[in-house]
Order: C-alpha cells, then structure tokens, then sequence
C-alpha cells in the first residue's frame, strides 16, 4: 500500500519552474505606506535606485492588480483592519514584505502598556520577507525584493549564495 503525501501524481515541473521565474520577476507592489518607511520605499522606486531593473517597478493602485504587498511604516491597531481587508483583496499568490523597525516589531513606539500599536505586521498577515532598519535605506529594500524573488523561484527555499 502506497503512503498518501498529497503530492501531485504528475509533476509539471519545467512549467512551474517557468512560471515561478516569471512571478519573480514581474512583482506588482502595492502602493501602500504608513510612515516615514515609505519614503525610502518610494526613493527605491526612483530613478537613483530604480526597482524596475529588478522587475518590480510597477506600482499599482488597487489591491486587486498588486502581488506584493511591502508593509512600510508603523501599523496602528486602528490601520491593522485595512491591511488586512487590502491583503485579502489582493489575489493569489501573493507576498509580503515587512519594512522597517516598526512593522517588523513596533519600533520605538511599541512598548509595555502602550495600547496603539501592532508589534509586528506578522500578527496581522503573513510575511514572507523582513526588511529591517529605522528606516532602511533603499538598497535594503532592494535586497529584500531580491530574497523574495529568490525564495519565489525556489518554492519557499532560500538558497544561499554569495
């Protein structure tokens, strides 16, 4: 008797590989900021730094043409129902990436007693990919896209290179 692993009987895998590659390099980010994060966030979308050499340049407008998702910013607990209304907006599959201090952990303003902040996007929505830093500059921002598109390319393995 053969053991069930809910593996697919047949593998596609050259297609998914292709299709994988081509998620990972046409990220469509969601315009969305919530604090001085999304400054870097929009400097990496200019022409100094520009994200579009990397496939993610594409900003759009609605949560229902975006992908990603990038968390820029201090989550207040009165702006965590909005994310997560505009995080289930957006279709299938998607990510998310966490930038900066405080939407990885609440930063500064998160501490003992205090009431207003989420201490973190992860409790809110899944995060594939932290990007630290108060704030991080664009280059690290870049490098986050770059892990995730790594990470999308391998199916949820992060290889290491360098």
């Amino acid at each position: 008797m053969e053991k069930k692993t809910g593996e697919p009987l047949i593998h596609f895998g050259v297609l998914d590989e292709v299709l994988d590659l081509c998620r990972a390099n046409s990220l469509w980010p969601l315009t969305f900021g919530l604090a001085c994060c999304a400054i870097e966030m929009m400097a990496a979308g200019a022409a100094r730094f520009d994200l579009d050499r990397f496939g993610a340049g594409v900003f759009r407008p609605s949560p229902r043409q975006s992908d990603l998702m990038i968390v820029a910013g201090t989550i207040s607990r009165k702006m965590a129902p909005a994310i997560v209304r505009l995080y289930d907006q957006m279709a299938a599959p998607k990510w998310v990436i966490a930038m900066g201090n405080c939407a990885i952990s609440g930063g500064p303003f998160y501490y003992e007693g205090q009431y207003a902040i989420v201490p973190g996007a992860d409790l809110i929505i899944p995060v594939d990919v932290y990007v630290p830093g108060c704030p991080p500059r664009p280059e690290g921002l870049i490098e986050g896209i770059l892990q995730l598109e790594e990470k999308i390319t391998h199916r949820g393995r992060l290889r290491k290179f360098r």
